[in-house]
């Protein structure tokens, strides 16, 4: 199992490079840089390239609306070739509010498009030429659009490698199938070890039963908050365990419409259903930190990693026997002795 950890959206990068750098020699495997509407991530991951020398460097994701499939497979390659072959990309499809609202493009079709930006960009790895003809994506432009005078091109650079690991953010239904069959590896939300399957199961092995061999075994990044103490039982394991009650209201209750909520879907799935309404109903009537408090306990036991050694180490056992493969973490106190102690344990 693999340790990852994200970088978020901070107004001092390069301090946050120079902690990165301190956690490689930890013994961190991974580094996620997220982007959403933030600075650009590819330029930040370039900079870590250069400031690192043997960590993964995991796009958080990129969205496939802001660039081109080609314009992915162009990033994929390049930040492939400046950090010498550990470059991990993570796709995703983000949400109308930003695509539209931010970048100014339709949300339309996210689950084909995303489909279609993982075989272009690994035509473009290959170095093919890009003849491609999907459902949101087709290249060159079909005749009787633009000037009619596109032709297939292929990358002129030859990559590290001929192929990067590629994430995909998934949540719902078909995109998980479809994750589970076309993806290296799957960025989860929400995920709880011990009930996944009761929310993902049979789309993940529907999925998997038609997935290329050649791909390998589906990896999963996931994880939570780690705190390692033997004095993290009872109450005071609760009181950590509450620092994560805002974030999750805030995905069940806040992200979408009330009608349109996939995290409030995902947490009835896990049979929250009267819990999720609730979380909800607070939230978007302006009582966040109610609908926090309305978080249940279980899935904050269950969702991360603190405790003493011991329980620690029984929850690593749930999250390798879920099929997580790159454990994500937030950790609680010095996060250089967290990953550390993680080693130890894994």
């Amino acid at each position: 199992m693999k340790l990852s950890m994200f970088i978020t959206y901070s107004a001092d990068f390069k301090a946050d490079v120079k902690k990165v750098q301190d956690l490689e020699r930890a013994g961190l495997d991974l580094v996620w840089v997220a982007e959403a509407y933030s600075f650009d991530s590819v330029s930040q991951m370039g900079y870590l390239a250069a400031k690192t020398d043997s960590i993964e460097i995991g796009a958080g994701i990129l969205n496939v609306y802001s660039r081109t499939a080609a314009c992915i497979g162009q990033t994929a390659a390049g930040l492939d070739f400046v950090s010498d072959g550990r470059f991990v990309l993570g796709l995703g499809a983000s949400g109308p509010q930003v695509i539209e609202g931010f970048h100014g493009v339709p949300y339309e079709k996210p689950m084909p498009r995303i489909r279609d930006y993982i075989e272009v960009t690994r035509m473009t790895l290959r170095r093919q030429k890009l003849e491609y003809e999907g459902k949101a994506v087709n290249v060159p432009l079909p005749q009787g659009q633009g000037t009619g005078l596109g032709i297939p091109l292929k990358l002129i650079n030859h990559p590290i490698r001929s192929a990067v690991p590629i994430f995909w953010a998934s949540l719902m239904g078909l995109s998980v199938k479809n994750t589970a069959r076309h993806a290296d590896g799957w960025l989860p939300t929400l995920f709880d070890p011990t009930k996944y399957r009761d929310v993902w199961g049979d789309d993940i092995d529907a999925g998997l039963a038609d997935r290329d061999a050649s791909l390998g075994p589906l990896q999963i990044s996931a994880g939570g908050m780690v705190g390692i103490d033997s004095g993290l039982t009872g109450e005071a394991k609760a009181a950590v365990l509450d620092h994560a009650r805002p974030h999750v209201a805030l995905y069940v209750g806040g992200m979408g419409a009330r009608d349109k909520n996939f995290y409030n879907t995902v947490f009835q799935r896990y049979g929250y259903e009267a819990e999720a309404a609730q979380i909800q109903d607070l939230y978007l009537d302006g009582n966040k930190d109610e609908a926090a408090a309305a978080i249940p306990a279980e899935f904050l036991e269950n969702s991360n990693l603190v405790g003493p050694d011991g329980y620690v180490k029984e929850q690593l056992e749930r999250f390798k026997e879920a099929g997580v493969t790159h454990l994500q973490i937030q950790p609680i106190g010095d996060p250089l002795q967290t990953v550390e102690k993680l080693k130890n344990l894994i």
